[in-house]
């Protein structure tokens, strides 16, 4: 019997979980691709990646590209915590197929 409590509730939440995994695919998304591919509000997202970066699964950088750009990608606590959500989620699958 798989135990339901083990998934992260930080990266559960479906907002961070497809935060996570675009972070997972792709280091350094600015925050305007971020809110243009996920098609969110600048204050949800924003709630999100503070929640993500207070978890330290996320880090922030700013740059100055003609004008101030702020960065995000996962740290390696976040990809461990990713990739061990993922490995939960696939024993879950796996499960339901026997």
């Amino acid at each position: 019997m798989i135990d339901f409590s083990q998934l992260d509730k930080t990266i559960h939440e479906k907002g961070r979980l497809a935060i996570m995994t675009l972070l997972a695919a792709r280091a350094g998304w600015p925050f305007q691709d971020l809110k243009a591919e996920l098609k969110m509000s600048d204050g949800n997202l924003i709630t999100h990646l503070r929640t993500l970066i207070k978890a330290g699964y996320v880090e922030e950088t700013r740059e100055m590209k003609g004008r101030p750009q702020t960065c995000y990608a996962l740290t390696p606590a976040g990809r461990s915590a990713f990739d061990g959500y993922i490995t939960l989620l696939e024993a879950i699958v796996r499960s339901t197929r026997s």
